[in-house]
């Protein structure tokens, strides 16, 4: 899926080319072997059942963490699902990253900044919602918003979503910790994901643009409440998890059954992660490198 994005934030008239005229392939989920390539749109849409966007919450800084997903996500791929991954900030407020992040866009693409001066609890996320129906040029059947702190599967998240209904739906990690009842309050903001009908909602009524301030996604479960939204909810527990031993009730073991992991804050917490889930596996051997 092609898309055209624009970009809601004044810069300087090479960065406002950039972000206007290009098409967004972003981190696009690899197909599998045999499987039609991503650059045949009519090939692909023959074999993806639903497609997803996935936008993860970052700041213009974090030049290294987005190079590290970027590798995280495209060595992965789905055989159900077109996936795109994006990263998501506010306005860019300095010199270098009016640079360095043009750069980013030129080659990779997969930049979305958003008219809002960064923050995490004061409206991003509404704002990131309340965006896409009027930037994007075509919609997604799903819309996640994660933290960049966080290991998705995207295969095992396709398959989990395979089966779900396509309209009204509200998924993720169900807060409080120890609950399975995905009605019981709200989904945690390490990665909740909604159905394209509650994004045009978002951005249509008053409910979210008046209630944007305050713990984000708290927020997002209080607009669907007052909505009387997303009668289809799922809770993925306990595939999705805070890394171990560092959120109480919210963390445990790594599992094979996992989707996503959270508060990866440290290299040694993603080593230990990615290799449980042996992500170097497919590595071919070659007289270039010795492992």
């Amino acid at each position: 899926m092609e898309q055209k994005w624009l970009v809601f934030v004044a810069l300087p008239s090479l960065v406002i080319f950039l972000t206007i005229s290009f098409t967004i392939f972003s981190i696009r989920v690899k197909s599998p072997q045999g499987a039609p390539s991503s650059d045949n749109p009519i090939l692909l849409n023959q074999t993806s059942q639903f497609s997803i966007l996935i936008g993860i919450l970052t700041r213009p800084d974090n030049y290294d963490r987005r190079h590290f997903l970027r590798l995280i996500y495209g060595i992965q791929s789905s055989s159900i699902a077109n996936i795109d991954v994006k990263f998501i900030f506010c306005n860019l407020t300095k010199p270098e990253q009016r640079i360095f992040v043009a750069l980013e866009i030129m080659r990779y693409d997969d930049i979305v900044i958003l008219n809002c001066i960064e923050n995490m609890n004061n409206g991003k996320t509404y704002t990131y919602f309340s965006s896409l129906p009027r930037i994007l040029t075509n919609h997604y059947d799903y819309v996640m918003k994660a933290d960049d702190d966080v290991y998705i599967r995207l295969d095992p998240l396709a398959l989990s979503l395979q089966p779900l209904p396509r309209l009204d739906l509200y998924y993720g990690f169900v807060i409080p910790c120890a609950s399975m009842n995905p009605f019981v309050d709200y989904m945690s903001g390490m990665g909740f994901l909604l159905s394209w009908d509650l994004i045009e909602w978002i951005a249509e009524s008053d409910i979210p643009a008046n209630n944007t301030f305050g713990p984000e996604d708290k927020q997002v479960g209080k607009w669907l409440k007052m909505g009387n939204k997303a009668k289809n909810r799922f809770t993925i527990k306990p595939a999705m998890y805070d890394y171990p031993g560092t959120n109480g009730r919210c963390s445990h073991e790594l599992i094979p059954e996992t989707m996503a992991v959270h508060r990866l804050k440290r290299w040694d917490q993603w080593l230990h992660v990615l290799n449980f889930f042996n992500v170097t596996k497919e590595l071919k051997q070659s007289s270039l490198y010795i492992f």
